[in-house]
């Protein structure tokens, strides 16, 4: 098989075809080393290699050949971000303040991936603390967006989805505060998995401030594969406080026919300004999911404009960012990069209005019960725009004029409600560029959300593209 054309297989089906001996886990990881080696100098996603990558894949091949397969993705390779800790590898955090740092341990999800066979080939970029809308940090750079060159790949999984949407890897595993694994799946055509907060344990993430609303998830190519990756990492750990027992193989496999499912669909009110394209892609998985049988409707959310997501998750990061940070940076303002160094800056919010932030938080978690009673999913808006250019301090949509930031505006609510979301690939703008869709839902419903977007993959647009690097 042409070595490209293995870089470019879903997890899935490299783990079969290994199963099967139609290719080797050597033969896979050398395919993903070579495009690493010939892809990444373009786009910076991948900051570290695990000199151990291709022993390990070694292992696997030999366990195979005596007939020993470990688990689903027995000689799959994964990357990781750079915040999550990988034992004896270089784990830098985005950060000079940790550019020599070996952890101890592997994070709950590197084990876990491990454990079912998969092989780390290496750590992907992150923006300083993993607290950025782009992913560009001072020790390794910018990431760029394999659709175009000179415009950002997002943030803070930005190196993630790029190394994902490249061919460098199959899989991978991000982190997501206000959208920093939906938003870079929407700007690099891939899909991005947030689960229902606590489903995958987060041990081993650094940060871990505002750990109710932080979560881990799965980036990947397919639906399939976040599927399968939901069921690999999903589970108590008994470290993470939050994490729990939720749901397994068999809830995933409930559903053998699809079922009547009730949409409610929006691009105004909290989603509005919208840039056209996208709200005409929102608008076309609308009709798709009628088209599988979704009974869809538009649903209105402006009650949201009295407790808005944006200033509230801006509020308590600013307190509760400070509060844990302020030891490690204390001193070492002038090695951060300028996105932290400016956040040092920011005026820090009265108790009054940090207590206001708790309980419009509150109030969001009531809407949106309310509004699960009516419907079983949300469809809406991943991002406001495609990918925009690098460094960029404001958003232009239809003549308006927003801060940045508003990039994570979409996906921002669903971390202070701890809603299962998942960015998908559905569109494609008039530069050629991605355009993700978000489906919410209840929590613990990722059965009833994994099996829709399964159902919606025959409707994306040129979801099998490759990006081309001359």
């Amino acid at each position: 098989m042409n070595p490209e054309d293995i870089c470019f297989l879903d997890a899935i089906d490299i783990a079969e075809l290994i199963r099967v001996r139609d290719i080797s886990p050597v033969e896979v990881m050398q395919s993903h080393i070579d495009r690493i080696d010939k892809v990444n100098p373009i786009i910076n996603a991948v900051v570290t290699i695990d000199p151990d990558a291709m022993e390990n894949a070694k292992r696997a091949e030999s366990a195979i050949s005596r007939g020993d397969v470990l688990g689903p993705l027995h000689g799959v390779p994964f990357t990781i971000k750079d915040c999550f800790d990988t034992k004896n590898l270089r784990t830098t955090r985005g950060s000079n303040l940790f550019g020599d740092f070996l952890p101890s341990c592997d994070a709950t999800v590197v084990k876990r991936l491990k454990k079912a066979g998969a092989i780390l080939v290496g750590k992907t970029n992150t923006p300083e603390f993993a607290m950025w809308w782009e992913t560009d940090n001072v020790i390794f750079g910018k990431t760029e967006n394999p659709w175009m060159i000179g415009r950002t790949s997002g943030g803070s999984s930005g190196g993630e989805a790029s190394a994902i949407a490249s061919g460098l890897t199959p899989i991978g595993v991000g982190s997501d505060l206000g959208g920093s694994i939906r938003q870079p799946a929407a700007f690099c055509g891939i899909f991005g998995f947030k689960a229902t907060h606590g489903l995958i344990p987060f041990t081993g993430h650094w940060p871990d401030i505002a750990a109710r609303h932080f979560h881990a998830g799965p980036l990947a190519r397919s639906a399939r594969d976040i599927e399968l990756l939901i069921s690999v990492l999903s589970g108590p750990d008994f470290i993470d406080p939050y994490s729990f027992v939720g749901i397994s193989d068999t809830d995933i496999e409930t559903f053998s026919t699809f079922p009547k499912l009730k949409v409610g669909w929006c691009v105004q009110g909290p989603f509005s300004p919208l840039d056209k394209e996208v709200a005409a892609v929102v608008l076309s998985a609308a009709k798709a999911l009628e088209d599988i049988g979704c009974h869809v409707e538009e649903a209105d959310l402006n009650e949201w404009e009295c407790y808005p997501p944006m200033e509230i998750s801006s509020t308590l990061l600013r307190v509760e960012a400070d509060h844990k940070m302020v030891e490690v940076i204390r001193g070492k303002e002038k090695h951060l990069a300028p996105s932290m160094q400016m956040r040092s800056t920011f005026t820090k919010p009265s108790i009054d209005e940090y207590v206001t932030a708790i309980e419009n938080t509150e109030r969001l978690k009531k809407s949106m019960a309310q509004y699960f009673s009516k419907y079983d999913l949300l469809l809406c808006p991943t991002s406001p725009v495609s990918t925009i250019p690098h460094g960029s301090k404001k958003l232009e949509i239809s003549g308006h004029s927003i801060p940045a930031r508003n990039t994570l505006r979409d996906t921002i609510p669903f971390n202070l409600t701890g809603s299962p979301a998942i960015s998908v690939p559905f569109g494609r703008d008039a530069d050629d560029l991605p355009i993700g869709i978000q489906l919410v839902g209840r929590h613990l419903s990722e059965p009833v959300l994994l099996r829709t977007v399964l159902n919606l993959e025959g409707f994306i647009r040129n979801g099998n593209r490759r990006p081309v690097f001359n």
